[in-house]
Order: C-alpha cells, then structure tokens, then sequence
C-alpha cells in the first residue's frame, strides 16, 4: 500500500529539484554578488571592475561588492571563481593575463574551460613608449637604431602582456636584439622611462602611459591597433610603421563558473553592457585610454577563444613558461 504513493513521493521530489536551478535563474539576484577582482586595487582592472560594480548595484537593484585577490598573475582570483557555485553571486573580473596564462603557466589550479566569458567591458592597445629626448619618433626608427646598437626594452614583469608582445615584435617579427628589463609593476617602469634608463617601455596604453604622452612627458612612438587612439592621436601605429597585422590589446573581462545558467549569463551581460553604454562610464573609460566594449556573452566568449589562441601562440614562439 505504500509502494505507490512513496513512488509519487520520489516523482514530486526529482521534479522539484530539476525545476530549482530554473526556478534560481529567473529569481536572479536576490542578494549580494561579489566581483573578484584578480589584481590589487588601484589597477585598470579594479578601476573598471568598480565602474562595473556601481553599474550592476544600480540595474540590478542588489549590493555589488568588489573584492581584491592578486597573486600568480590573476591565476589566484580565477581558481577561486572557477570552483565557486556556479549562481551568478561570485563572478571574476580579470585582464588579458587569463588568455596567456593558459599557455604560459603550468601549475594552475583551474582550466579556462571552468570559466563562462559573461561580457569583454574595455580594451587598449600595447604600445611602445620612450623619453621624450629618444630620437625615434616611431617604430621603424627604433627598429632602425637596434639594427645598429642593441636596446633596451622595460615592462610591468615576466609574462605580463606587454612583455610577451614586445619580445615577440622585436625578437620575431622586427628581428633586432632587445634585452628585456623587467620591473615590479608599471609604475617603476615609468619612472625608468622617465629617467632615461631604457631605452623603451613596453605597456598597455591606457592608464599611465596614456596621460603621460598625452601631458608630453613621455613620447609614445607605436600603437599596435590597426588605427590611433583618440587620446593621444599623434602616436602612430605600427602599421603605419611598416608592421601591418601587428595588433595587441590588454583587455577587462567579467567571467563566471563555467555552469552558470545561460539565463543568468544572459541577465549580467545585459547590466554591464547598459552600464558600458553610460556617457558617464565611457567618458571616464576614454580619458584613460580605454575603448568600450559590449556584445553578446556569445561574442565575449568567441573573443576570449582567439585571445587564448593568439597569446599562445606567441608564448609558443618565444619559449616562455613560468611554473
């Protein structure tokens, strides 16, 4: 007599979990989310993580928290976010430096196939800049020069984009020689531009570099974007150095757990691209160098494919790994 409605019992309860997870999705947010942020504050991607913060309290009538958690190039942050519960209350906020790490370093405690691109916000081409007294005024006079005397290239740390790009433009595609000066960060790497004491800093336009060139305290001599960027329009690119097909970009990603339902994906996308669309956002966005940026979470994740791609490829060519 019991079989039966014990049987029914069973039924209810299988359905009643399968109808949970849609049931969450459509509730979707009904309390605090957390970006983790995979850099110190103070950085590009904390600066644009709090624009997206304030974008999402603001459309999504919920707290949005920023918390920071730097170390092993951003690989720190992206493990937590790629094991949380895949609820679109944890998502993770990063920079280029996920699409290298995936060639470049070996002992990572995450795949980025645990992660779901859910929005690519802003982007800024890798540049060249020298002090202002360099005679180059663009990439094919700094070529020139290091066909002659070898040079010296400065850059925010071993494996940082900027690093990766630089080395292969000189070592592969310029073939000139080109010793590679690491610094603890960009603001060191400035200050040696600065002090004359290399002879070119390697860096992501936008943030520092940007408003240096632009003040005229340091010269910016190639972009490698196919045109110039609008805040400081003087500084050709390396196409029209004579390195077309020559293109690198530090970008700012929002990504959740791998399975995180395609509704709430869908919904996160949707606020930051409202929040990336503000004047407000894409003034303060612009000014530092950055270009905004929104699509679809099927267009940010094709993105983030060819960027894996891409850097791996020239992490490949320049043998590089970091354990």
């Amino acid at each position: 007599m019991l079989v039966r409605p014990l049987r029914h019992t069973l039924a209810a309860v299988a359905l009643a979990l399968l109808a949970a997870p849609a049931q969450a999705a459509d509730a979707y947010p009904s309390g605090k989310i957390t970006l983790v942020v995979a850099f110190a504050p103070g950085g590009v991607a904390d600066t644009v993580g709090r624009f997206i913060a304030q974008g999402l309290t603001e459309r999504l009538k919920q707290n949005v928290v920023v918390e920071n958690r730097g170390g092993a190039g951003g690989n720190i942050a992206a493990a937590l976010v790629a094991h949380a519960a895949p609820d679109g209350y944890t998502l993770l906020v990063t920079t280029t430096a996920i699409a290298i790490n995936e060639t470049l370093r070996d002992t990572k405690q995450f795949s980025a196939s645990e992660l779901k691109t859910v929005a690519i916000a802003a982007s800024s081409p890798e540049s060249l800049v020298t002090n202002p007294n360099n005679p180059a005024n663009n990439v094919a006079d700094l070529v020139k020069a290091a066909k002659d005397k070898p040079i010296t290239f400065g850059s925010a740390g071993v494996g940082s984009g900027s690093h990766i790009e630089a080395e292969y433009f000189f070592k592969v595609i310029a073939k000139v020689q080109a010793t590679h000066v690491p610094f603890q960060g960009g603001a060191p790497a400035m200050n040696a531009t600065l002090g004359n004491q290399i002879d070119v800093w390697a860096t992501t336009l936008g943030g520092g570099a940007a408003a240096q060139v632009a003040a005229g305290k340091l010269k910016g001599i190639g972009i490698a974007d196919e045109q110039r960027a609008a805040v400081v329009p003087n500084v050709p690119t390396f196409k029209e150095a004579g390195f077309p097909g020559h293109t690198a970009s530090s970008w700012i990603g929002v990504f959740a757990p791998a399975k995180t339902d395609p509704k709430i994906v869908a919904a996160l996308n949707t606020a930051i691209n409202d929040t990336i669309k503000s004047s407000a956002v894409q003034e303060k966005l612009t000014s530092i160098g950055f270009d905004p940026m929104t699509g679809t979470p099927d267009q940010a994740e094709a993105l983030f494919k060819a960027e894996v791609e891409k850097w791996g490829r020239m992490v490949k060519a320049l043998d590089l790994k970091i354990n």
